[in-house]
């Protein structure tokens, strides 16, 4: 059987749908790169925003208009409306996401041991999902309260997978020639939690650092009081990137309070300054809303001076979208959109100004780049596309295709969103 795997939405979304196409790998199927190949084509959807769950909608469609001959849809959106799920053309199948780990057992009528057996070397996923990045799934669901999130409601509370099942995962995707593994979860700091012996994340990264071996070790969001200033003494291993993505949300108190945020602006800045003096030239990137409803012109401009303040090296601005079921979206004052979007603009620039501060002080260095892209132009001239440890974009011209390899290359300048480079090594196949 020929299957098409999409997703849409968040880095978990991309771990669970690897995990999908190696069990299906592991039965004797083949995974192709679009729905119009296929015998069965599973969807895995997103509702973290109105336009998430618009494009989902649109995703299912699509693999049924390409003829997709069987179609099973899964993940937070088909959660949350799993009768409008099951209503759209083509759809035979809603699996809610407490069960998608058995999605695959399930549809080919094989136990669930079947795929606990030795993992197969990763494959890439063919087409538009194609990652050179490995993505781990370590844990599942939230805990937390946040006034406009409804992905707790849609992914149920916090699980972290076994420790086991994790390095499992990692060295089947480091036998299929991952060069970067990215630890993902929901609320990723939480995992251990909830275990029969409790433990940390950080416990987690060390036994993954000593029993086995990524070229690089990359972590997910992660939510800002679940970290101890002892948690950036894991980065004395250079295999860890020196990337965080820390999700501020708000920079002024009373709205963090509004979104029941775990977090204040002088602990968040205090978190920050510790990274930074821990891990040299780190790079710190965040999510902020714009428009939180009953969020006056003084707390947004709290929040521009609090972002302007911290420098980030480059972040997520995000419209708010009323998510209905959360409280945000029963609050009182909810903000016209041409406000939002225009707060949301004011961010991008500020955003824009410190990313493009942070990129031009690599500039004359060296840095390893991992090549995620690489373009033919003509025989001998490639383009290539990659990041760095430190989440900069790079492009640079070879005489072949690096895509997946790790290669010095000195910056030489900066580009509208990243930085231009070329080999540190010149019998590295530079274009000249």
């Amino acid at each position: 059987m020929k299957i098409f795997l999409d997703s849409i939405g968040c880095r978990l979304n991309q771990a669970e749908i690897e995990t999908l196409a190696r069990q299906f790998r592991q039965a004797g199927h083949e995974i192709v790169a679009n729905a119009a190949e296929s015998d069965l084509a599973v969807v895995n959807t997103c509702t973290v925003t109105a336009s998430a769950a618009s494009d989902s909608r649109a995703a299912i469609r699509r693999a049924r208009r390409l003829g997709a001959r069987e179609l099973v849809v899964t993940g937070c959106w088909s959660a949350l409306e799993p009768g409008k799920a099951a209503g759209l053309p083509g759809v035979s199948k809603v699996v809610p996401n407490l069960q998608k780990d058995r999605l695959a057992s399930d549809l080919l009528g094989l136990p669930q041991e079947f795929f606990e057996l030795e993992p197969l070397a990763r494959q890439r996923i063919p087409g538009a999902h194609t990652r050179t990045r490995a993505f781990i799934k370590v844990q599942d669901g939230c805990n937390n309260a946040c006034t406009f999130c409804i992905t707790s409601r849609a992914r149920g509370r916090g699980r972290s997978r076994a420790v086991h099942d994790i390095l499992a995962d990692i060295r089947s995707a480091l036998e299929g020639g991952a060069q970067e593994i990215v630890l993902t979860g929901v609320h990723l700091g939480s995992w251990g939690h909830d275990l029969a012996v409790p433990q940390r994340l950080g416990e987690l990264v060390a036994g993954i650092l000593d029993k086995s071996s990524p070229p690089r070790l990359r972590m997910s969001s992660l939510e800002p009081w679940d970290l101890e200033p002892d948690f950036f003494e894991l980065w004395q291993d250079r295999r860890l990137c020196r990337h965080l993505h820390l999700p501020l949300q708000s920079g002024s108190p009373s709205v963090l309070k509004r979104m029941r945020r775990k977090t204040t602006p002088d602990s968040f800045a205090a978190l920050v300054q510790a990274a930074r003096a821990a891990i040299p030239q780190v790079a710190i990137t965040t999510d902020v809303i714009a428009g939180f409803p009953g969020e006056t012109d003084s707390e947004f401009s709290e929040t521009l001076e609090f972002v302007r303040a911290m420098n980030f090296a480059g972040g997520h601005a995000f419209t708010y979208s009323a998510r209905p079921g959360t409280p945000a979206a029963r609050m009182p004052v909810q903000l016209p959109h041409e406000l939002r979007k225009q707060r949301h603009a004011e961010l991008r620039a500020v955003y824009d100004e410190s990313g493009s501060s942070y990129r031009s002080g690599f500039v004359g260095q060296t840095s390893s780049v991992l090549w995620e892209s690489a373009e033919k132009l003509s025989a001998q001239d490639w383009l290539l596309e990659g990041l760095t440890d430190n989440y900069l974009r790079v492009t640079a011209h070879a005489r072949e295709s690096r895509w997946n390899r790790l290669d010095p290359v000195r910056l030489t300048g900066t580009s509208t969103e990243g930085l231009e480079g070329e080999f540190k090594d010149l019998s590295a196949n530079p274009r000249e």
